[in-house]
């Protein structure tokens, strides 16, 4: 009994918490402000963004010094040698080997694609023997040390260094300029969302108008149907009216509470939070310039930039093709100092020792000049060419059906913008005229000079205007938020859009 005295009183406490909550409070501008902030497509999108970035800064980091070591602690093996005999069958020992040490190797890439690399190496190593003839077994102890220096390039060829770090930096601009396309879509698809909301809010407030002004028409047919001056017929459908008008409200405020839950998840709010939504349905009239709009579409629209690094990125893929079968050659020179131990010790005695072979051993070097001429490629190349050099056209082809479709867009926003606000005016004029005449019948229903059903039907079209109202002033705002996104252009303010945005 106690335990349903304490779940009542928590349920009881719970309730009044969640009805004492205040409500979030939100207007166009501090929706698109919490959605760039914190909307999980913001974060996701700028996640992939950091990705690309720290891609870019990888293939970026390739090209400079880097600086390598090698441990060995320990290499061990052991295994069956072959060695071979003049004059006689091979015999084969056992070895056996376990290695201490390490290299380091630094590298600088230079400017002109080739590279330079110091090196140096020392370890110290246990070997032993095993003979075939007797099995005996011998041992040594030796140290190695190596500093040398080696030098590589490729010569007759365009620089790859520059090339891939070009080509790197195209793609990281790409990436960088479709992310702030894919913000600029995040901001229309918010503001699409906050007047769902506003729409659906204004909707319920028309089904609830209709279901008391039914209401009350249901109560004036009960009087006059006490009176004997309408039929029971006529009652009836009042109450059917009224009775519907009060599903249509239901199915309203749950259309209000979806379209708020879906605006919260788009924008990042807590589910659990309760929002109220504000717009100004009065607004001045925006006088738009069409050649303006052109303009200021066809240089600001990051699609067409985008395409633009598409068409670079495909002119270095044609030229790599042209250079496929192109005369190639490769300088490479290194010289390396080594010293071997020849004596036994311990091993700080070996590889003083080494050090000391290091001074009277003649060096290793060597220069190699490699040429590769292509005599016959059965007309790979030719063919790599024409597909790559066919790309480029399609490209440039897709570039220009762009600024295309973009005069084409544009010149469709505009009028939508233009055709959706004398709707709007249109709307607003034939609101009140209809909410005058809805009065002036519904007195007349009183009155006995119209039936239930000529009220009914001015009911109706009533709550049509009002939606035609809201769904005008919607489809006005959706479109000055489109043009703005597909222009980059503030009409309302005169400014660049790209530069408010930063």
């Amino acid at each position: 009994m106690k335990t349903h005295f304490f779940i009542s009183i928590l349920g009881l406490f719970l309730s009044q918490t969640l009805q004492a909550q205040e409500k979030t409070i939100l207007t166009i501008d501090r929706a698109i402000d919490i959605a760039l902030h914190g909307s999980y497509t913001v974060r996701s999108n700028d996640e992939s963004r950091r990705a690309m970035q720290f891609q870019y800064l990888y293939r970026k980091a390739q090209f400079k010094p880097r600086l390598d070591l090698n441990l060995y602690a320990p290499s061990w093996d052991e295994m069956v040698s072959e060695v071979s005999r003049p004059d006689a069958l091979p015999v084969y020992n056992s070895t056996g080997s376990i290695k201490f040490g390490s290299d380091l190797r630094f590298t600088y890439v230079l400017p002109t694609g080739g590279n330079l690399a110091l090196s140096g190496e020392l370890y110290h190593q246990n070997i032993s023997t095993t003979f075939q003839n007797d099995y005996s077994t011998q041992k040594r102890k030796l140290a190695y040390s190596q500093f040398g220096i080696a030098f590589n390039q490729p010569v007759f060829t365009k620089n790859l260094l520059r090339e891939n770090l070009l080509q790197a930096e195209y793609r990281y601009k790409s990436t960088e300029l479709y992310f702030t396309r894919v913000q600029m879509n995040i901001i229309y698809e918010v503001t699409r969302g906050f007047y769902d909301v506003y729409r659906a809010a204004y909707e319920k407030q028309i089904y609830e108008e209709q279901l008391k002004n039914s209401q009350e028409a249901l109560r004036i047919a009960k009087l006059k149907y006490e009176t004997g001056n309408i039929s029971e017929g006529d009652l009836l459908s009042r109450e059917i009216d009224a009775a519907q008008n009060d599903v249509s409200l239901l199915e309203s405020a749950g259309k209000y509470e979806r379209a708020k839950d879906e605006f919260k998840l788009l924008i990042g709010l807590n589910m659990t939070e309760e929002i109220d939504i504000i717009a100004e349905m009065e607004f001045e009239t925006v006088t738009i310039d069409l050649q303006k709009a052109f303009d200021q579409a066809l240089y600001n629209r990051l699609e067409i930039k985008e395409s633009e690094f598409d068409i670079k990125l495909q002119e270095i893929e044609v030229d790599r093709a042209k250079r496929e079968s192109e005369v190639k050659g490769i300088i490479s020179a290194y010289y390396r100092i080594a010293g071997l131990s020849p004596n036994e010790g311990n091993v700080m005695d070996l590889f003083r020792s080494s050090f000391d072979n290091m001074a009277i051993r003649p060096p290793n070097r060597g220069v190699t000049f490699t040429l590769t001429v292509p005599i016959v490629d059965w007309g790979r190349r030719r063919n790599n060419v024409k597909a790559q050099t066919i790309y480029l056209d399609r490209r440039k082809m897709d570039l220009d059906h762009l600024n295309e479709e973009i005069v084409k867009e544009i010149r469709e926003i505009v009028r939508t913008v233009y055709e959706s606000e004398k709707r709007f005016r249109i709307s607003q004029n034939s609101k009140d005229i209809a909410a005058r005449s809805y009065r002036i019948n519904r007195l007349r229903f009183e009155n006995g000079d119209i039936t239930g059903q000529e009220l009914s039907l001015e009911q109706t079209k009533l709550s049509q205007v009002q939606l035609d109202y809201i769904n005008a002033y919607v489809t006005y705002q959706l479109a000055l938020a489109n043009l703005k996104r597909k222009t980059m252009w503030d009409f309302e303010n005169n400014r660049s859009y790209l530069i408010d945005s930063n």
